[in-house]
């Protein structure tokens, strides 16, 4: 395979012929190989939107001229749509702020936008990454704002319609389901009776509140670095162009955008990742609930809970016929455990900034990034393949309900406390129901304890 020399402030380079990237891109390439990772595809789209308006800007501002500049605009055009995903290859744990990311962008932008010039591949002239691609930019507010833009875009795109999706499926099993009573439970034991509708209203509102903090996640997160150039200071960014590009991306992408209302703030803290993570932590585990509420719900299915039937996905197992596991709902767990661990990646990050840079920032785009793309597939998982499926066991329910200790507390108005204690007891202690024992103590008439046994009275 054929290579070419690309040079830098530290020498010759031997880049592979076929690359746009250059020098920087090839040493990061052979410096951080550690995990074969890349940032992911909305992350890349993410950088291409920004330099595609920053490139426009700058025209604008009369900081680039015309025919490299529209070069930039197509270049950095096809790296959002992703043509050149192949091309970017450094790995997730390289420089803690992302430079070698920036500058593959960046040459890999200046590198097709010469190609269309010149015909010829990569290159510094006559586009040059750092003079005209990254102009009026530095890695230090250009990563945090690609975090920012494609934790957003994500959002918006996969997680936002998964969720609805299942909030959606949610309440139309409340609904059906209103009328089937059922034991309740707490602390794992029987408890006063419920409805199966009321139970499933409860993981809707999980769900609903999971919707109002991503709102809160998205706020902060509309809030962009881009400006604060190394420092915050917005050395080398002429004045406006930050507003203009902000704007150009707000335009773009339906967005809410803002440029930061300190720019010290957005380059050496990195708070509004940490409190987006922990949103997106949070669901997680309202998910998890829902899911593992599911899966006990329809254990069995006759040596169980089995007040509900599951949709019959797949086999179980390997050895014992007829076996039907509630995969979904385990899927979600697993999810639910990989985002709470992506959490504490991105909140140990949140330590990582030290005066006027944060240096964890591509492991906490990773871990944010990944948990969005995981929670929305998994989310619009439980609702199709799972909850909309979901059948009550009608006489499961009704039988569990007739032989619950539990039903003694309706007597306690009538009876006492103790009294209806004592009944309980002997109920467990024979194996017999509250009403079996309650009609042969005489305590109460069979017309009297069905009025106060009745389920339908929840």
């Amino acid at each position: 395979m054929a290579d070419r020399i690309e040079k830098d402030a530290l020498g010759e380079v031997r880049v592979p012929e076929e690359a746009y990237y250059g020098a920087n891109t090839q040493r990061a390439k052979e410096i951080f190989k550690i995990s074969g990772l890349s940032l992911p595809r909305v992350f890349i789209r993410a950088l291409g939107l920004i330099k595609l308006q920053a490139a426009r800007v700058n025209q604008e501002l009369g900081l680039l001229d015309p025919e490299p500049g529209r070069a930039v605009e197509e270049a950095a055009r096809e790296v959002l749509e992703g043509r050149f995903d192949g091309q970017f290859v450094v790995d997730v744990f390289q420089t803690g702020s992302g430079t070698s990311t920036n500058m593959n962008a960046n040459e890999i932008i200046a590198g097709r936008a010469n190609e269309l010039l010149t015909g010829r591949r990569g290159s510094k002239s006559p586009v040059h990454p750092n003079d005209q691609v990254n102009k009026g930019q530095s890695s230090n507010d250009v990563i945090p704002t690609a975090i920012r833009l494609a934790a957003l875009l994500s959002i918006r795109e996969v997680l936002l319609p998964g969720l609805r999706l299942l909030k959606a499926e949610l309440d139309t099993q409340a609904r059906a389901l209103a009328k089937v009573a059922k034991i309740g439970r707490t602390h794992l034991q029987d408890a006063l009776p419920v409805t199966l509708g009321q139970e499933f209203g409860g993981f809707a509102r999980q769900v609903e509140l999971g919707l109002k903090r991503l709102s809160r996640a998205e706020e902060e997160l509309s809030e962009l670095p881009l400006g604060g150039t190394a420092v915050g200071t917005g050395l080398g960014a002429a004045e406006g162009f930050a507003a203009r590009v902000i704007a150009g991306l707000a335009r773009e992408t339906g967005l809410p955008l803002s440029e930061a209302a300190d720019h010290f703030e957005a380059q050496g803290a990195q708070d509004g990742l940490v409190a987006a993570s922990g949103h997106l932590r949070t669901i997680a585990l309202s998910l998890a609930k829902i899911a593992n509420d599911i899966r006990l719900l329809a254990s069995g299915p006759r040596a169980g809970l089995g007040e509900i039937n599951l949709p019959r996905l797949q086999p179980g197992s390997s050895i014992m016929p007829g076996k039907v596991n509630p995969v979904v709902p385990e899927a979600v767990i697993q999810v639910a455990a990989q985002v709470s661990g992506n959490d504490l990646t991105v909140a140990l990050g949140g330590q990582g900034g030290f005066f006027e840079l944060n240096t964890m920032l591509p492991v906490m785009a990773h871990n944010l990034l990944q948990s969005i793309a995981l929670l929305g597939p998994a989310a619009a998982l439980l609702a199709e393949k799972c909850v909309a499926g979901i059948t009550p066991n009608r006489e499961r329910c009704a039988g569990l309900i007739e032989g619950s200790l539990a039903l003694s507390t309706y007597l306690v108005p009538e009876l006492g406390y103790d009294r209806a204690a004592a009944l309980a007891e002997e109920a467990f202690r024979t194996g017999r129901t509250i009403r079996e024992v309650a009609l042969e103590k005489g305590e109460l008439t069979p017309e009297r304890l069905d009025e106060l046994l009745r389920p339908a009275e929840i």
